[in-house]
């Protein structure tokens, strides 16, 4: 029984590990108006996912900078576009596709003077599936208890992983399926190929021959 305890706390805490979300934190530079650059941070959504991106930038509206955001999806889905923001952003939204998705920003002076290595800070951080959730109003709402709404969270961190697998698999017996196809492809365009090489020797041969007799040269 203690075994068969320590093997789930241990698959637990992987879990928990490869799940939990950290903040990324990065200095974004000021450009002029008329150069945009955008730094952008991508990552991979299943469809009907909820998704939380909180960002926290660093200066204050009027510090001669503004810092755009842009949030979007790899196959033309936009989730927010906020404009001029200081201090915390929070979005969020649900993803309509499986794609990767892009949390963009860009950092530009409003005047034109341009003060050499301006720059912001920025930290973002980007929750998906259960850790999006509110537990404690979930627990609240419901009324668990912190064991229960933990255990709840952990299934569906759980169930998340197997969706995930699920699909990995799906994507690798379909790139197989095109493979397989691909190989059939090949092939036949090899047998193709030497078979037209093959007849176009054999003219060539009795061509020159058909010539040669012509001219009685044999």
């Amino acid at each position: 029984m203690a075994a068969t305890r320590s093997l789930l706390q241990y698959i637990c805490s992987l879990i928990l590990l490869a799940c939990t979300a950290h903040a990324l934190k990065f200095e974004l530079h000021a450009t002029p108006r008329h150069v945009r650059q955008e730094r952008c941070i991508r990552n991979f959504l299943t469809k009907d996912t909820l998704v939380v991106v909180t960002a926290t930038v660093g200066g204050y509206k009027g510090d001669g900078m503004t810092v755009n955001m842009h949030i979007k999806d790899a196959v033309g889905n936009e989730y927010g576009k906020p404009k001029d923001v200081a201090g915390e952003q929070r979005t969020v939204f649900t993803s309509h596709a499986d794609a990767p998705f892009d949390v963009c920003f860009e950092n530009v002076f409003t005047s034109s003077l341009n003060i050499p290595n301006a720059f912001v800070e920025v930290e973002l951080d980007i929750d998906i599936g259960a850790d999006a959730k509110d537990w404690a109003a979930i627990q609240a709402t419901e009324k668990l208890k912190p064991v229960e709404a933990e255990v709840r969270r952990i299934e569906e961190l759980v169930a998340e992983i197997t969706t995930e697998m699920d699909y990995l698999k799906a994507r690798e017996h379909k790139l197989r399926d095109t493979n397989e196809s691909t190989n059939t492809r090949v092939k036949w365009f090899g047998f193709c190929t030497t078979f037209v090489l093959l007849a176009l020797w054999v003219w060539q041969i009795m061509y020159l021959r058909a010539y040669f007799r012509s001219k009685h040269l044999i």
